[in-house]
């Protein structure tokens, strides 16, 4: 028996207070830009009122293309995995996905990530050929708040 909902959340107080689930605490300035930012998506499951999974979704229209999602991150809380929280919310992702008239939906993760893969093809989605990621390093992993810079 499934103990847990999926939410759209829309209200940066309850990204804030599911900091646990982000990779660094999300910030108040830039949890508003991303929940206001139009095609940025913000799904989380909730068992009663605690947060113990999230995914975010990303809209990206090229001229050639259309719309595709851009599934940017998913975690589940550590006392939370194997209840299929994760392949749930990757789904619920996709389904919205086709909902917004997206031609696809896709994800990199890490090739010895085997829970996000799991969640991944249990929730329809099936991997391609290796790939390269290119990365453009412009300094510190840790962006300053612009809300903390002095005024």
């Amino acid at each position: 028996m499934r103990r847990w909902e999926i939410e759209r959340v829309t209200e940066s107080d309850v990204v804030l207070a599911a900091g646990h689930l982000f990779d660094s605490a999300p910030t108040l300035a830039w949890s508003q830009a991303f929940l206001a930012a139009p095609g940025h998506h913000l799904l989380m499951a909730f068992e009663g009122d605690r947060a113990v999974g999230m995914v975010t979704g990303v809209e990206m229209t090229m001229p050639d293309k259309g719309t595709e999602m851009f599934l940017y991150e998913l975690a589940v809380a550590d006392d939370a995995q194997g209840k299929g929280i994760g392949t749930a919310l990757a789904r619920a992702l996709a389904d919205l996905a086709i909902q917004l008239g997206c031609y696809d939906m896709w994800v990199l993760t890490d090739h010895d990530n085997l829970p996000a893969l799991g969640a991944y093809r249990r929730s329809g989605a099936a991997t391609t050929e290796p790939t390269t990621l290119v990365l453009w390093d412009f300094g510190s992993s840790q962006v300053e708040d612009p809300a903390d810079e002095p005024a």
